[in-house]
C-alpha cells in the first residue's frame, strides 16, 4: 500500500465532507467550500469520522493515483479548517509592494512599475516594515491556487545568487557565489 495513500484523513469539528455518486468530493468548513473530481477507479469513502481512499489494483497508475487524490483531499479538508498562508519579500534596493485592493503591484528595479491582479479567492496584504525588506502576504484556502499565484510572483524577479537580490519566500535559504576576484601581476 502507498504509505500516504493508506493513511485516513481524520475530518476536525466544524468541516463536512459528501463524496457524490460521480466521484466528486465536496469539503465545506468553516473558511469556505472546496471540490475536487476523484478519478473514477479511486474510492473515497466516509467511515465516522474518517475520510479513507482506496484503490482497486497494484497497478503503478492505481498506485500514483492513491497518494495523489489523499494528498488533495488533505489539503482540501486543512484549507477549509485552518488555511493557507504564504509570505514572500523583496530583497533589493528600491523594490517596493503595494496593493490597490486585489490588484499588486510591485517596482522590481524593472522601468516600469509592474501590476497584477490576483483572484478573488486570495486575500491579500503588502506591508514595508521601516528598516526591513517590504512583505507580501498571500492567504486563502486553496493550497495549489496560493502556491501558483506565489511562484508567479517569484518569477518576475528571480533571486541572483551573488547579492541575493530578489523575490523569496521568507526564510528562503539562497545558495550564494563568490564574485570574480582581480588578480595580481
Amino acid at each position: 500500500m502507498s504509505r500516504i495513500g493508506k493513511k485516513a484523513i481524520n475530518i476536525p469539528g466544524g468541516v463536512t465532507v459528501d463524496v457524490s455518486a460521480h466521484g466528486t468530493v465536496t469539503v465545506k468548513g468553516p473558511k469556505g467550500t472546496l471540490t475536487q473530481d476523484v478519478n473514477p477507479d479511486i474510492q473515497v469513502k466516509v467511515e465516522g469520522n474518517d475520510i479513507v481512499v482506496s484503490r482497486p489494483t497494484e497497478s503503478k497508475r492505481h498506485k500514483s493515483l492513491h497518494g495523489l487524490y489523499r494528498s488533495l483531499i488533505n489539503n482540501m479538508v486543512i484549507g477549509v479548517s485552518t488555511g493557507y498562508k504564504k509570505d514572500l519579500e523583496l530583497v533589493g534596493v528600491g523594490y517596493k509592494a503595494s496593493n490597490q485592493g486585489q490588484v499588486l503591484e510591485l517596482s522590481l528595479g524593472y522601468s516600469h512599475s509592474i501590476f497584477m491582479a490576483l483572484p478573488s479567492e486570495i486575500s491579500l496584504k503588502t506591508e514595508t516594515p521601516k528598516g526591513k525588506n517590504p512583505l507580501i502576504t498571500l492567504e486563502g484556502i486553496d493550497k495549489e491556487l496560493i502556491g501558483q499565484v506565489a511562484a508567479k510572483i517569484k518569477s518576475l524577479r528571480k533571486v541572483e545568487p551573488y547579492k541575493g537580490k530578489g523575490v523569496r519566500f521568507v526564510g528562503e535559504q539562497v545558495r550564494r557565489k563568490a564574485g570574480k576576484t582581480a588578480g595580481k601581476k
